[in-house]
Formats: C-alpha cells, sequence, structure tokens
C-alpha cells in the first residue's frame, strides 16, 4: 500500500548522490546501523564441553548469558551444528520437554538460569494455504470473538468458532475454506487458483451477512496489517499483536495471506512477533539464524533494537549470522573457524570486538576492518 515506487535508480555513484534514496546514504559510509548499546557486564555461561558433532573438533564453547551474541565464520564452518544441532535441542529437550536427538558433546551446564528456549528459524510457519499470520499469531481468535459479539451474530446465536474456516458447515464447501484449488500438474509444482465459488472469501454466503462496522470476516482478512491496525484501535488485544507484526516490519502483509507464499526472512519474524507478543519470564534464551536475510539497513537497525531490548529485560539471545552490522553491535563474538567443512569446527576467539580485533586469524576481523574503513572514507 506504501510501496511500489522508485524513487532512485542508477550505477552505484548515482545512487549514492541521490538525495531520495534511502539505500545510498548506507552505501556512500554517510549512515550505518548503529545502536548505543549498553555495556554489559558477563557473570554466568553456557558452557559446552567436547564438541564432537560434524566437523567439530571436540571444542569447548563458553556462551555468555544475558547479551547479545553472535555465532560467526565461514559457511560450513560448523555454527549451526554447535548451536542448532547441539545447544538448540538439548534446550528444547531440558526445557520445552521436547525429544529430539541431541548429538555428541560431553556436557552441557548452565541452563539452570532459563525456563524457555525460542528457535526462530527460515522454516514455514506451515506448510497449507489455509494458514497465515492471522492463524498463526491467534490474532484471528481474537478477530473472530469481535464478530460473535455483534449484534447480528448474537440474535442468530452464532458463537466464535462459527467464523473459522476450519469449521465445515460455515466455509465454502467448494474449496473446504482454503480460498483457492490445488491443481496437480504433471512433472511440475501444484498450481492453485482461486476458488469459483467463494471467489476466495473462503466462507458461505451465511457466514458473510455477519458484519461488524460494515466489514464481514472476509474484507477483515483481506487487510493488510496496517489497515486492520486502524480498524481495529479500541481492541487492545487485537492491537497488541498487530501492532508487534508492524515492529518487524509486516506491516504490509495480508492478516490470511498464505503461509506458501511467505519468505523465510517473513517465516521467521512472524514466529518472532508471536513470541513478543507472550508474556516473558526475563529467562528466556532465543536463538536466531540469520534473521538478517532479506532486510534493508534501516530494518537491520531496527532488528538490533529488538534484540537488545530483550537482553535488557534479562533474557538471552544467540545469533547465527554473517551480517557485519549484527557483529559490530553484539556484545559477544564468538568465531568457529579456520575454513570450512573438515578444515573448519574450531573456535579461532570468543570474546567481544575488542578481543576480535587482537586475533590475527579472525576472517571476520579482516572483513570489519573493510567494512570500518569504508566508513572513514
Amino acid at each position: 500500500m506504501h510501496g511500489g515506487r522508485v524513487i532512485a535508480q542508477g550505477d552505484f555513484n548515482s545512487l549514492c548522490l541521490d538525495p531520495h534514496s534511502v539505500t545510498g546514504p548506507y552505501l556512500s559510509g554517510q549512515k550505518h546501523v548503529h545502536i548505543d548499546k549498553k555495556h554489559r557486564d558477563i557473570f554466568h555461561y553456557i558452557s559446552i564441553r567436547w564438541a564432537t558433532h560434524h566437523n567439530l573438533k571436540n571444542i569447548d564453547v563458553d556462551i555468555p548469558i544475558w547479551v547479545v551474541t553472535a555465532i560467526t565464520w565461514v559457511s560450513w564452518s560448523g555454527k549451526s551444528s554447535l548451536i542448532n544441532d547441539i545447544l538448540a535441542k538439548y534446550l528444547a529437550n531440558t526445557l520445552n520437554r521436547a525429544h529430539q536427538s541431541v548429538w555428541a558433546c560431553k556436557s552441557i551446564t548452565g541452563v539452570e538460569y532459563f525456563d524457555k528456549v525460542l528457535i526462530i528459524d527460515q522454516s514455514p510457519i506451515w506448510k497449507t494455504p489455509r494458514s497465515n499470520p492471522a492463524t498463526y499469531t491467534w490474532v484471528f481468535t481474537f478477530i473472530r470473538e469481535v464478530f460473535a459479539a455483534s449484534y447480528e451474530a448474537k440474535i442468530r446465536w452464532y458463537a466464535a468458532w462459527r467464523f473459522s474456516f476450519n469449521t465445515k458447515q460455515w466455509r465454502c464447501p467448494e474449496c473446504d475454506g482454503d480460498g483457492v484449488k490445488k491443481v496437480e500438474m504433471h512433472f511440475l509444482p501444484p498450481v492453485y487458483v482461486v476458488c469459483e465459488v467463494c471467489e476466495g472469501k473462503r466462507y458461505n454466503p451465511e457466514t458473510l451477512e455477519i458484519r461488524y462496522k460494515s466489514k464481514d470476516i472476509s474484507d477483515i482478512l483481506s487487510m493488510t496489517i496496517d489497515e486492520a491496525t486502524q480498524f481495529f484501535h479500541a481492541h487492545p488485544r487485537i492491537i497488541k499483536v498487530l501492532w508487534l507484526m508492524q515492529k518487524v516490519w509486516l506491516w504490509y502483509l495480508k492478516l490470511w495471506q498464505s503461509s506458501i507464499t511467505l519468505s523465510g526472512g517473513e517465516a521467521q519474524r512472524i514466529k518472532l512477533a508471536t513470541e513478543l507478543s507472550k508474556r516473558s519470564s526475563s529467562k528466556t534464551i532465543y536463538i536466531l539464524d540469520e534473521p538478517t536475510t532479506g532486510l534493508h539497513f534501516q530494518d537491520v537497525q531496527k532488528l538490533l533494537h529488538i534484540l537488545h531490548s530483550l537482553v535488557d529485560r534479562w533474557n538471552t539471545v544467540i545469533v547465527i549470522e554473517h551480517n557485519m552490522n549484527i557483529i559490530l553491535n553484539a556484545d559477544y563474538i564468538i568465531d568457529v573457524w579456520p575454513e570450512w567443512g573438515d578444515a573448519g569446527g574450531n573456535i579461532v576467539v570468543a570474546w567481544d570486538i575488542e578481543a576480535v580485533k587482537k586475533c590475527s586469524k579472525s576472517y571476520t576481523w579482516q572483513a570489519i576492518k573493510k567494512y570500518i574503513s569504508h566508513f572513514k572514507t
């Protein structure tokens, strides 16, 4: 709704000089992603001993608690093996009562400081056309309650569950509430076409007769996050979730946009907004795998503010990341080195940015030096 216009174009130099460009100042070095982070003392660690999964070479790692830690190095160096396959699965089993296979390590200590782990990756939120941001974040439940409380719904004895497109007798019988029909293509991926009966509205005519502020339930779900925020301004529970989705830059998504059309970065941010909408116990550890994928410089700035605000509430954040802006603004850096594949799997340095500067073996510091020098020219 707010996008779709070209404001600048040309080669690198012309874009840097164009006063209308939002990207140009970042490319020229006039602006850079930075936050005034607090100095955080480190008192406790999560300690992993003798990690041997994949290419990890019996390494010992201490990850600090109550700070933002960036796990970095080249691809296939062992970052995901260490964090996703060992630490995340162990925490999920211990704190979330999951049952996952934890790969080889001798011990993991320091878990007593947490009561929940949230693993926010870029896997799809769900894999059916019926799933969407409204259902995943549970804001659809609150919207259905608003419709059920309307005068027309009360005189017909319509409860909130009647406005779910999972309810057989109230959804479109042709597409079963999907709004689209799946057409199988030989030797090609399936194609989804809009249902001819409900025209993508998902509901039968009786359900669509119930209106709130002259809008039926299908009209509401066709709104973008921005439009819905204005429409439901008098409903705090709905506004809380929608505002958080705006905060993670999803204001342009429609409430019922199918999950199969979302990018990995969008799916990750929906998960982040969902978790932020829940009450925090201040004992949560967040694990994010390359959350900056697909983000603009300004979006990365907002992401940093969110990550550090989580730590300000005494949570712990671990980010697997290559983005220099995230690494420079992290409290603690762990480099997994020296190369990729069998040549990787060791720890080259684990400390703050000043310690990384002193490590001549760190590829990360070599990249940081070039990145910083760009802003000084």
